[in-house]
């Protein structure tokens, strides 16, 4: 059967988290576009920008913004300008996370109140900024969209704050699902399976869980940021068009499992 095109013809989304190719944002913004979406992208840092701008590139987007979400201001004015070259937007996608690499090793209970509250505003607060901001500028029948992972639910070991921190935004995709209803504006997340990204390089002991996981997972496959795309593209086009509030998860079925163990 041929594949499926188009699921996004017309819609115009704004990526924000691409750091570089083995990017999850990346994944999502390649998959949008094959499906005819016109993208903007945004990265964290100055120093992201000599990677980002190639893959720009290759998406035909002109609009490719810094954006440093601990700031309000810097938000409001890449939202301004983004309603500037686009008018309204359609799709906002939040791939961002971060935590201090010494807070991702040992007892959680070892958290600094300075790695606390940097975790919380970068992979929390920010999701809740970026939508305020952009409220004004959203098409009804739009989505917003970020990622999590399993660590919100069952603890993942040196995970750590970072757990915590995707309980919050969980917990805040529901609350902006509640907000954003009467705009006809849907708010979801995807759970994605361990993936090798420049963020998963801070977790100790990713490497291992990330070898162990197609041997203990159902479907017996890792995931590829394509995969995420993929269940991007379906949360955000038509075809979700009564789905909101929910965390969908894209894991090889990792998430069902009550006592991971790896086949004989």
């Amino acid at each position: 059967m041929p594949e499926q095109t188009g699921l996004l013809q017309g819609k115009t989304a704004l990526i924000f988290g691409v750091a570089n190719d083995r990017s999850i944002a990346w994944g999502i913004a390649q998959a949008f576009h094959q499906h005819g979406a016109k993208i903007g992208l945004s990265y964290a840092s100055p120093a992201l920008e000599r990677r980002v701008k190639p893959l720009a590139e290759q998406l035909g987007s002109a609009f490719v913004e810094e954006c440093d979400v601990a700031s309000d201001e810097h938000i409001q004015r890449v939202a301004e300008k983004a309603a500037q070259t686009y008018g309204e937007i359609d799709i906002l996608v939040h791939s961002i996370g971060f935590a201090d690499r010494n807070e991702l090793t040992g007892p959680y209970y070892n958290t600094s109140r300075a790695g606390f509250h940097l975790a919380m505003d970068i992979s929390v607060y920010s999701f809740t900024a970026l939508a305020k901001a952009f409220q004004p500028f959203l098409r009804p029948g739009g989505a917003l969209l970020t990622l999590t992972y399993y660590g919100s639910e069952k603890v993942s070991p040196n995970y750590n704050v970072m757990g915590v921190a995707k309980a919050a935004l969980e917990a805040s995709v529901r609350y902006l699902a509640y907000d954003f209803g009467s705009h006809g504006v849907r708010v979801n997340a995807i759970s994605a399976g361990p993936i090798r990204t420049l963020a998963s390089q801070g977790v100790s002991g990713f490497k291992t869980m990330y070898r162990r996981f197609a041997e203990i997972a159902p479907l017996h496959e890792n995931i590829s940021i394509e995969d995420v795309g993929g269940t991007a593209v379906y949360l955000c086009s038509n075809l979700a068009a009564k789905t909101t509030g929910q965390v969908v998860f894209v894991d090889s079925g990792y998430n069902i499992l009550g006592i991971p163990e790896p086949v004989e």
